[in-house]
């Protein structure tokens, strides 16, 4: 099994005023293997479980990319249905986490973020970057789709916007882009902005009434509730494509560029 498979890391502290702080990094530009996929889900339903944690920042590690999305390295190495089925089920428990949490999740996007990257992005109740965070659904480059995370995506930006993301599938689309489709709240021209203003309103959060915070995001999340289904029917579309010869073939071409 390859190294880059088995490396990454998800961190989580608690402050004394109840705000988690939930990183995840991987040195091939915090892409995702399949065991950082469900010890991230793992860590954001621990989190929302916990009495302590008023409020939620989820970040990724570096100064770089915020998040690759799926790992190559995993991706051409499944060979069966259910490996794949798998692999991508990681996307939907993280996604699914976050829509089920109680808490709050503010996003913290300090650069560029690709396929799954942006499925998280969307998959927070609010986010903000750095002016250099663009996005790129590149899963159809690649011979899948954005299954999994499409209907995040779609949530928080609508189907025109998605759609543009999924099949103009080899192109960036700058922050501001994001930001004027609703991706992003605000967008900040470096790291140390970002920070203040994440830190701000955590703050701010952390002395809000938790049980109004809950009632919302339940109400803002309202119409989702199918989603434990469909994003696991979703995970078993792209399961199935990744084990073609064109998909194997795309990809590999993918990580030579």
């Amino acid at each position: 099994m390859s190294d880059a498979i088995e490396q990454g890391f998800v961190d989580s502290t608690i402050s004394d005023n109840g705000i988690a702080t939930i990183t995840f990094g991987h040195p091939l530009s915090n892409s995702l293997p399949g065991k950082i996929l469900q010890k991230l889900a793992d860590t954001i339903e621990k989190m929302g479980k916990d009495e302590t944690v008023k409020v939620i920042i989820l970040q990724s590690t570096g100064d770089k990319a915020f998040c690759a999305g799926a790992s190559f390295d995993e991706l051409i190495s499944i060979k069966d249905l259910e490996t794949g089925n798998k692999f991508f089920s990681g996307f939907a428990k993280v996604i699914n986490a976050c829509r089920k949490c109680p808490k709050f999740i503010i996003g913290r996007v300090h650069g560029r973020a690709v396929g799954g990257g942006v499925g998280i992005a969307s998959a927070v109740d609010y986010c903000l970057a750095t002016s250099n965070a663009d996005v790129k659904l590149s899963e159809l480059a690649v011979g899948i789709g954005p299954f999994v995370v499409g209907p995040a995506v779609e949530r928080k930006i609508g189907l025109a916007a998605m759609s543009e993301l999924a099949i103009n599938a080899t192109e960036w689309r700058s922050a501001d882009w994001a930001k004027r489709k609703g991706l992003y709240v605000e967008l900040f021209d470096d790291t140390l902005s970002l920070n203040k203003e994440i830190n701000r309103l955590a703050n701010q959060l952390s002395k809000s009434n938790p049980k109004a915070m809950t009632m919302l995001k339940s109400i803002f999340w309202q119409g989702t509730e199918h989603w434990d289904t469909l994003l696991l029917d979703r995970a078993a579309m792209s399961g199935k494509l990744v084990l073609s010869d064109f998909t194997f073939n795309a990809i590999n071409s993918f990580k030579k560029k």
